[in-house]
């Protein structure tokens, strides 16, 4: 039986990040939003809990709540932030706003040795942390004692060794905090005593098996773009079921330089699966001609998108069910109690969904996984590495990279720098060391010289960015000798630029997507 941690979500931008840290000591761990965390308590293997932060207040008194259960299923529990807060203040202890709030980097002292700690965070050392939060515990439960502190927060980190009950007023999870891995595994190897021994071959094998179980003698398409996702999804299934999966592939026009065709070749000849591809070029950019607001764009493209798979998928015929590219991140936000921003940042996933007319059962294998599991999947399951380490590309592609209205000659024009730009990427060894990089043809145009000519043409602009947690980013640091390389192969090779720039915008932490 696999060993599970049960994540409680209260709303924190970093829930997500609990899980990876969790995750990364071989151990499965899912997040649920409080509002379901009751059924969750019943899951066969839960070894410990863990609440996350949230942005709400205990003070107010709708504030999302634990099920007090939790605490009485003898069970090891973790607070993080709001989670610790809301476990003294649950457990009979009090929180008050504090006049001395703690936003970013603070040093936490430790002040007793515990189990949290182990070894790693000695009594006397300081160490550093990133907090965030506007109220603080100012009593303790019964059976608690103080074994951290800041200068804001007299209660920085609690214990309760007798139940197996911590709490932090800090987020170990953020690389802010740089020794905050080792809280976890002290947390989840220790004190809660997970094997660590869940790993991406045992979940293939699982996940083939469950694939089996859902499909019996059906058959199964499954709508695939040749990004990370759906090439994991379609090699899985066919290793599962073989010649009961079909594929579509909708070129939309839109696609980076050769990929259509390194598609076709990859799955059709390759991996002999059997795969449908129709060229809607066309269709597509008639429908986007004169369309300049993006997420018109995305909208149109993912309605078109779903009118040619249906039509495709009627005339293969006989399909019961369809497949998915779904990854955990897109199951925390669709089921977040938040809300917010999300909703628009993600449109481009899944724009609309499909209609329900098509019934069909869907098949989503990946929907326990994130971005770079998927990839370690793909590697177990023997894909390429030019396919494994593809840098995320959205839906719309090329579309949300012309701000503005979007012809077909604009489209050629930035296909080929962007190809320039990701060619110069790879002769200099840097493409597995950026997280995303890709062109974008700006919606002005310049006057330039250009030999004895003058020139009124397009300025693209390059971006290349750094995220571990795909959460945030920062723009990556190329040299000059690189940038100019690269812009004077973009100018001379590529007609309809005479400009190029380079972005440095870095982008700010809570969002989702990076285009």
């Amino acid at each position: 039986m696999t060993d599970r941690i049960l994540i409680i979500d209260f709303g924190s931008q970093v829930t997500q990040l609990i899980a990876r840290r969790v995750r990364e000591l071989g151990v499965y761990s899912e997040i649920v939003p409080f509002q379901s965390a009751e059924k969750a308590l019943d899951w066969q293997g839960l070894k410990g809990i863990i609440l996350s932060g949230g942005p709400a207040s205990v003070l107010e008194g709708l504030s999302p709540r634990a099920p007090q259960r939790v605490f009485e299923m003898g069970l090891p529990v973790l607070g993080i932030c709001y989670g610790e807060q809301l476990m003294c203040e649950q457990l009979g202890g009090k929180v008050e706003a504090s006049e001395h709030r703690e936003f970013g980097r603070a040093f936490l002292e430790v002040e007793k040795p515990n189990a949290l700690f182990g070894d790693d965070w000695k009594p006397g050392e300081k160490h550093q942390v990133w907090m965030s939060h506007g109220d603080r515990v100012a009593a303790l439960p019964q059976g608690f004692e103080i074994t951290g502190t800041s200068d804001g927060a007299p209660f920085a980190a609690i214990a309760d060794e007798a139940r197996n009950f911590y709490g932090v007023q800090f987020h170990p999870e953020v690389v802010h905090t740089p020794d905050g891995a080792k809280l976890y595994k002290n947390f989840v190897i220790d004190i809660c005593g997970c094997r660590g021994d869940w790993s991406m071959a045992s979940f293939k094998s699982d996940a083939i098996s469950r694939i089996k179980a859902q499909i019996g003698d059906g058959k199964v398409i499954c709508g695939l773009s040749g990004g990370v996702d759906s090439s994991v999804v379609a090699v899985l299934l066919h290793e599962a079921i073989g010649d009961q999966l079909t594929c579509i592939f909708v070129d939309h026009g839109l696609m980076r330089a050769g990929e259509p065709e390194e598609v076709v070749s990859m799955f059709r000849d390759h991996y002999n699966i059997k795969l449908d591809h129709v060229n809607a070029s066309d269709m597509f950019l008639e429908a986007l001609d004169g369309v300049s607001d993006p997420e018109v764009k995305r909208k149109t493209i993912g309605g078109l998108f779903i009118d040619v798979f249906e039509a495709e998928a009627k005339k293969i015929g006989g399909a019961q069910f369809l497949a998915q590219g779904t990854l955990y991140p897109d199951v925390i936000e669709s089921v977040s109690f938040t809300g917010g921003p999300s909703v628009t940042i993600k449109s481009h996933h899944n724009v609309g969904g499909l209609p329900a007319r098509m019934n069909m059962d869907l098949v989503e294998p990946l929907r326990e996984l994130f971005k770079d599991e998927v990839r370690e999947l793909g590697r177990e399951l023997g894909l390429p590495e030019r396919f494994v380490g593809r840098h995320p590309f959205p839906g719309p592609g090329l579309a949300i990279r012309i701000p503005g209205k979007i012809t077909r000659e604009k489209a050629e024009i930035l296909r080929r720098a962007d190809a320039i730009y990701l060619d110069e990427i790879r002769k200099a060894g840097l493409y597995d060391a950026i997280w995303q990089a890709f062109a974008v043809l700006l919606p002005v145009q310049t006057v330039g010289v250009m030999g004895d000519s003058r020139t009124y043409d397009h300025v693209c602009a390059l971006r290349a960015v750094n995220s571990t947690d795909g959460m945030t980013a920062s723009y990556y640091h190329f040299d000059h000798d690189f940038l100019d390389r690269t812009a004077t192969r973009i100018i001379n090779e590529v007609k309809g630029i005479n400009r190029v720039v380079y972005d440095i915008t870095s982008k700010p932490p809570g969002t989702i997507e990076w285009e």
